[in-house]
């Protein structure tokens, strides 16, 4: 089993060039308005598809892997490609203890690739944990792409479901 992503994008080949840098390989097929990324790892099967209206909308995407091994690569990769905007360590986030790295793609779409290190107890409501939580009122600028890791602190957009608005923070002590 392989889940599907189709992504109503802006600009096929701007958001193939990140892709590209995200998954470390090529599209499997490109036109002008349709790229497809057949991935293996993580098993995935993506797709991009140019839009004149409205780009796609979620809170955010994800990869989880099973080792921090797996997170330091992904780390290693992001930072090379000058793309990783944030990394929580050791957080407490959505009920669970985990490691995060985040990234946005060109058209504002937040991805984090994460890891679990334990399930903690389910009490409350999610706005309780101080995590994944919607701001009040108006909506954020979209995260400085191509920043330098260091001191980075960024914004996404406005999302649907749970998390609208949500500020992800500042990068803090990136190695």
């Amino acid at each position: 089993m392989r889940p599907h992503i189709s992504l109503d994008v802006r600009d096929v080949s701007k958001s193939v060039a990140f892709y590209e840098k995200v998954f470390g390989v090529a599209p499997q097929k490109q036109v002008a308005d349709y790229a497809k990324f057949d991935l293996k790892t993580p098993a995935l099967n993506f797709s991009l598809v140019s839009s004149t209206e409205a780009v796609s909308s979620v809170d955010h995407l994800g990869i989880e892997v099973e080792t921090v091994e797996e997170i330091a690569d992904w780390k290693a990769r992001l930072q090379h490609e000058n793309i990783l905007e944030k990394v929580e360590d050791n957080i407490a986030c959505c009920f669970a203890r985990q490691d995060k790295l985040w990234f946005t793609d060109p058209d504002g779409n937040a991805w984090e690739i994460f890891t679990v290190h334990e399930q903690l107890e389910t009490a409350g409501s999610l706005r309780q944990t101080g995590c994944c939580v919607p701001k009040q009122g108006g909506v954020h600028e979209p995260a400085n792409y191509g920043a330098q890791v260091g001191a980075v602190s960024y914004e996404r957009q406005t999302r649907r479901a749970h998390h609208d608005n949500e500020d992800r923070g500042t990068v803090a002590g990136v190695a």
